[in-house]
């Protein structure tokens, strides 16, 4: 098993000994995870198919679930793609460096192992100064998924990261927890209008606001899985984000959802399984569980987002069997954060009045 080296940097000055470092491993084909806005990323260069593939091993991930392509400037976008729209150079103009994937065609550049097999490559510019020095002193756009093993909760720290993959990787830049703490938007600029992909860091309402009609996929807003189709996107496939714990996801009316989440702690008690409660401030005092804890507020739903990964996995440290999980609204960052519940729990919904 490899020595997985951990590197403390800086996250507003960053130690350019230590990028160098890193940047240094993944010209030589290695791996390295380093911060951005939202999660931690698992860097390979993504013109290096063997890299690529290295990374795929490393995650457990299925490879036909596409990773996106990390580039430090907009001019690294038309080396991977084959036309760059006038809509596009708008985004790019306006949202990066941020939490927005944009889905273009891909030129023949790319591998199509970084591509999952697609005729698309997904392109972001992170807003990390970590991240954007790293990709800057490697030379090649860096194709980084989360840095964690597939199907568990992305990782919002560098302890998150070391605990899945410590020994699998060459290094990690260990910049502080993230901020956002929800991967990016990925949107679709291949189509008219443009469609969502995956809700994230970049509310809807920002991206109707800049470009004017944006499509959400069906698979966004669903409470069931829906016939399996080629991912064009990161986690549009196979259950994600997930703790070891059964995650049950309750949505309707607060009152319901209370009353409801009650019934099944009950329940999990009768058959003799530690249960966990992940609640809201103004709802965490009304449960009696094994385990409760809080999101954050209802009045300010982009607040959840850093916390959800993070619950999360606390609740597996503390050996939980169930997790009863309120639906929360789902303006803003919270449809990210809605879709991460729902794909958590497997679609295992109770709807209530």
């Amino acid at each position: 098993m490899k020595q997985t080296e951990v590197y403390k940097v800086n996250p507003d000055n960053p130690e350019s000994d230590r990028i160098e470092a890193a940047a240094a491993i993944i010209k030589a084909g290695g791996l390295v995870a380093f911060p951005t806005e939202t999660v931690y990323g698992l860097g390979a260069d993504a013109l290096n198919a063997d890299a690529v593939l290295a990374m795929f091993a490393a995650k457990k991930r299925p490879l036909d679930n596409p990773p996106i392509v990390h580039v430090s400037d907009a001019a690294g976008v038309y080396k991977l793609a084959e036309e760059v729209s006038s809509k596009a150079q708008l985004l790019m103009k306006q949202f990066w460096p941020g939490p927005l994937t944009l889905v273009f065609k891909r030129s023949a550049n790319v591998p199509e192992v970084t591509t999952a097999g697609l005729g698309t490559v997904a392109v972001r510019m992170p807003r990390h100064k970590v991240a954007l020095a790293l990709i800057q002193a490697c030379g090649c756009p860096v194709a980084a998924p989360s840095a964690n093993l597939a199907g568990k909760p992305s990782p919002t720290t560098a302890q998150h990261v070391f605990d899945d993959l410590n020994g699998h990787i060459d290094a990690i830049l260990d910049g502080g927890p993230t901020c956002i703490g929800v991967e990016s938007t990925v949107l679709d600029v291949t189509v008219e209008p443009p469609m969502v992909l995956r809700p994230g860091g970049t509310s809807v309402e920002a991206l109707q606001k800049a470009i004017g009609d944006v499509q959400l996929h069906p698979f966004i807003t669903t409470q069931k899985e829906l016939n399996s189709e080629k991912a064009r996107s990161p986690g549009m496939k196979y259950r994600h984000y997930a703790p070891k714990a059964q995650l049950i996801l309750v949505e309707g009316m607060v009152t319901a959802v209370m009353g409801k989440i009650k019934e099944l702690i009950s329940a999990c008690w009768m058959a003799d399984k530690r249960v966990g409660v992940l609640a809201t401030d103004e709802t965490a005092w009304a449960y009696e569980a094994d385990v409760v804890k809080s999101l954050g507020s209802r009045r300010n739903v982009d607040t959840m987002a850093p916390n959800l990964f993070r619950l999360l996995r606390e609740f597996d440290e503390e050996n939980i069997d169930f997790i009863l999980a309120e639906g929360v609204p789902t303006e803003g960052l919270g449809l990210a954060v809605m879709n991460r519940l729902r794909k958590a729990s497997g679609y295992n919904i109770i709807r209530v009045p």
